[in-house]
């Protein structure tokens, strides 16, 4: 990546992380409608969405690793054609066989897709400037998945709002826009993302299958070790469970309070819109959080706040006071992101990035199919409001896991002891002046051992 500058590579990348989020933003105001207009009842919904969690489950960890060892491109391509597949299928899919088959194929998307991207970007960026600051890059990948999700969504409300087109429902009609726009984002990433590649040629991919399993060892063998890249990942599953009530519930309950589910379904495209907007704004106050806050302080005080804004959503009676609530969840929730993600980043670095990232994915996505399944079965049985309250619940008490990272954070920023009164070395990860664990002693005692990590959006 030599040829390329910083600049150029972060501007690569916000193009790419803005066309890979461009369909979803049109799928996310209309899935959920457009299974119920198909049949399923919320119970189905969760148990068909499930099978993504599961896939992703089986599979983030060998894709991780196999994005280390072969390159990231290729798993990206790789991740974009089974991309269209599932769109293309989610077109036509009419039972709950059928769409269970679609979320099957968009966990090996998400597989696939968790991570190569920002582990490109910041791999990349630090082989051109070893001390540049990459979480700028990050907090703007979050502005711009922001912005592209609104843009979809407002998409797909102008979409829904012109009706049925032949016989082609008014739900379906984004699924069409967002088959054709995943075939814009798979071209532009065949033109756009250079890497140099570990190696390449059939026999690369069978040294890089036979590597993935020990880049998966070396990340869990990290996890194992750290305290603090333990306490990250398990915030997820309660981030994956919690995030269930404003990404599958919210639609239902507006629907509810409107009381018209095409009415809710058209309103969902520009409120959305301006829900990703709020994202984006949050994700652009993320420095002045760090400079305020810090990190990890900032990132558990979000995690409290979001719970109170789902709290909202489930208990304000009228349609205006539940999107209010959605609004405020969503730049809540896109501030932390990169917040969170800055922090698993700088506890890692070199070639294992994307497996550690992948670490991270694995527990969120099946706590997504979990809480999928369990607060759709508790929406079925007791009301979407009481499903919501336990899923802000859920959000809520992650906010103390972010504790080892605080204090891992100050125990960096202290000066050391003089060498005759140093502590003597334990069999314990240590951090360095940057607040990642090396796997041994510190860049002043030895060489540091480098280890690696990946993100996707």
């Amino acid at each position: 990546m030599s040829e390329l500058s910083v600049r150029q590579i972060r501007r690569r990348f916000l193009v790419l992380h803005g066309l890979r989020w461009l369909p979803t933003g049109l799928l996310i105001p209309v899935v959920i409608l457009l299974m119920q207009e198909r049949g399923l009842t919320l119970t189905q919904i969760g148990l068909a969405a499930a099978a993504q969690g599961v896939v992703v489950l089986a599979l983030e960890l060998p894709t991780g690793g196999f994005a280390d060892a072969l390159g990231r491109k290729p798993v990206l391509v790789a991740a974009g054609s089974v991309s269209l597949v599932s769109l293309g299928l989610l077109v036509v899919a009419d039972s709950f066989a059928l769409l269970a088959i679609v979320w099957a194929l968009q966990g090996v998307f998400r597989a696939l897709d968790s991570g190569p991207l920002e582990s490109w970007y910041v791999d990349s960026t630090l082989a051109v400037d070893p001390d540049a600051a990459y979480e700028k890059g990050l907090g703007h990948g979050g502005t711009v998945l922001g912005l592209s999700i609104a843009a979809g969504a407002l998409l797909s409300g102008g979409l829904v709002a012109l009706g049925p087109l032949g016989p082609v429902s008014a739900l379906t009609t984004p699924v069409l826009a967002a088959l054709g726009l995943q075939g814009v984002s798979l071209l532009a990433l065949l033109t756009l993302l250079v890497e140099r590649r570990p190696a390449s040629g059939p026999g690369a991919v069978r040294a890089s299958v036979r590597a993935a399993p020990r880049m998966v060892g070396e990340a869990f063998g990290l996890l194992r070790r750290s305290r603090v890249l333990l306490a990250l990942v398990a915030v997820e599953l309660f981030w994956g469970f919690g995030m269930v009530t404003f990404e599958s519930l919210l639609p239902i309950r507006l629907a509810e309070v409107i009381g018209d589910a095409d009415r809710a379904a058209a309103l969902l495209g520009p409120a959305s819109t301006i829900a990703w907007l709020a994202s984006a704004a949050g994700a652009a106050f993320t420095p002045l959080l760090i400079r305020r806050l810090g990190a990890a302080p900032g990132a558990a005080l979000l995690r409290i706040v979001q719970g109170v804004t789902v709290v909202a959503m489930a208990l304000l009676a009228g349609p205006v006071g539940v999107l209010i609530a959605f609004f405020a969840c969503h730049a809540v929730h896109g501030a932390s992101n990169p917040l969170h993600m800055g922090l698993l980043h700088r506890q890692v670095d070199g070639p294992y990035r994307t497996s550690v990232i992948s670490v991270n994915s694995m527990v969120a996505m099946p706590a997504g199919a979990f809480g999928g399944v369990l607060l759709g079965f508790i929406g079925d049985r007791a009301g979407v409001s009481t499903a919501m309250l336990v899923g802000a619940v859920a959000l809520a008490v992650a906010a103390p896991l972010y504790l080892p990272a605080w204090r891992a954070g100050r125990v960096a920023g202290q000066p050391r002891p003089p060498a005759d009164q140093a502590e003597p070395i334990v069999d314990e990860p240590v951090a360095d002046r940057a607040g990642r664990i090396a796997d041994g002693p510190t860049d002043d005692q030895t060489k540091r051992t480098e280890v690696s990590g990946n993100v996707s959006a």
